[in-house]
């Protein structure tokens, strides 16, 4: 088994879902038990200054080798897993020379990774795939992206033969619930500029995301025994579709792509006397994102006038900002991952993220950290896949872009 396969499977086989209803950090205490395997792992390689703090972030340091001044890069990555699908018990299969047709995850209960749905399967024929057993999500996200820094660390130590600078590591908890960065020490970590390997299909190269917003409604409702309910009660339930109803119904996520934004109605809990009903709103486009959030404060005004009642609230509350404000002055980020890729024969696949990383939320407290492929596909699902030459790929561009950055002198 290659090494590379072998320390990707000893991170996905420790179970490390966070959860969003904690308020501690981590938010789960089980990420500890990977956290901890890091940080020791990161000293076994050879890195300095390794550190692990009371919240679980991980830092570690690879001193430069070059004796001019250089500046300080870093690579992060988050070591939690989706809270929206299982990551415990995970029993990854190995598909070798993947033959391009349908790949059975288990046998028992049907359940099938086919091209047919899944088309990008069809890049990666005659490749090596890490599956599912159908009951788990994979981990890929991002444990893909820690596999590749540690193994891009290990590289560079063992041949220092190729010149780089001071580069700094950072692994991170609760990325999927969107506190990865809350709590990361920027000024600690002591980096000019970073990238987060947390992409997904080979070549993305990514420093724009979504503007973010989340928001909570609630309806009141009067519950009444229903015998003797006439003109008396108010079903909550039945006054929240008319919300649901008020908004675009094609600005959902499953019609929409690229720069387009939406509305997502994530979840519903409801009963007569109240319902609540809870939003992520998304947007590229400030100005867009601005009139999203303001669209659902309208209709939570008009239907307070139509029915003459105070039975819907709402609050909203932002997330994180396209990080492409903060990454523009700095192109030249971007432009040294572009010409790692193009170096190693690797398409560069610029695209806006339809979602946020914490290099979003990263970039806006002074670390402008654009996002480079981990290679996973299908990621929070039992369909996820990672193809291990996209692993493999994703090492190399690391090493180059430390190689390309030691040419860049202060």
């Amino acid at each position: 088994m290659k090494p590379i396969i072998k320390r990707f499977i000893s991170y996905i086989t420790i179970d490390t879902e966070s959860d969003p209803t904690s308020d501690t950090t981590p938010s789960t205490s089980k990420q500890w038990d990977l956290a901890n395997k890091l940080a020791e792992e990161l000293k076994a390689i050879g890195m300095s200054d390794v550190s692990i703090d009371d919240n679980a972030y991980i830092m570690a340091t690879l001193p430069s080798n070059v004796d001019h001044k250089v500046p300080t890069i870093g690579f992060i990555s988050h070591f939690d897993t989706s809270p929206d699908f299982t990551g415990a018990n995970v029993n990854p299969q190995l598909i070798e020379n993947y033959d391009g047709k349908d790949i059975m995850l288990n046998k028992e209960e049907g359940i099938i990774l086919s091209p047919d749905y899944f088309e990008d399967l069809l890049l990666y024929k005659g490749q090596t795939l890490i599956t599912t057993d159908g009951t788990t999500l994979l981990g890929a996200d991002d444990k893909a992206g820690i596999t590749e820094i540690v193994t891009a660390m290990e590289y560079l130590i063992n041949h220092p033969e190729i010149k780089h600078g001071e580069i700094k590591v950072g692994f991170t908890p609760d990325e999927e619930i969107g506190r990865g960065a809350h709590k990361f020490d920027v000024e600690k970590f002591g980096a000019d500029w970073a990238y987060t390997m947390d992409g997904s299909q080979i070549g993305e190269l990514e420093y724009e995301n979504f503007n973010a917003a989340g928001a909570v409604v609630k309806i009141k409702g009067k519950i009444v025994h229903p015998g003797y309910a006439k003109g008396k009660m108010v079903n909550s339930m039945y006054y929240a579709s008319e919300f649901i109803n008020a908004l675009p119904r094609l600005e959902t996520p499953e019609h929409t792509e690229g720069y387009q934004g939406f509305f997502h109605l994530t979840s519903i809990d409801g009963k007569v006397e109240e319902t609540t009903l809870q939003y992520i709103i998304r947007d590229h486009n400030m100005d867009k994102f601005e009139a999203r959030k303001a669209l659902m404060k309208k209709v939570t005004e008009d239907l307070n006038t139509k029915f003459e009642a105070d039975i819907f609230s709402i609050t909203i509350t932002d997330q994180y900002y396209n990080m492409r404000q903060k990454v523009e002055p700095v192109m030249h980020i971007v432009d040294i991952a572009e010409e790692a890729m193009t170096s190693l024969g690797i398409k560069p696949l610029i695209k806006p993220i339809r979602g946020g990383t914490d290099g979003s939320q990263l970039s806006y407290m002074g670390l402008p950290c654009p996002n480079i492929f981990a290679g996973g596909h299908n990621f929070h699902g039992r369909y996820e896949y990672v193809p291990v030459e996209s692993m493999e790929k994703a090492v190399k561009v690391i090493c180059k872009i430390a190689e390309l950055t030691a040419l860049r002198s202060l």
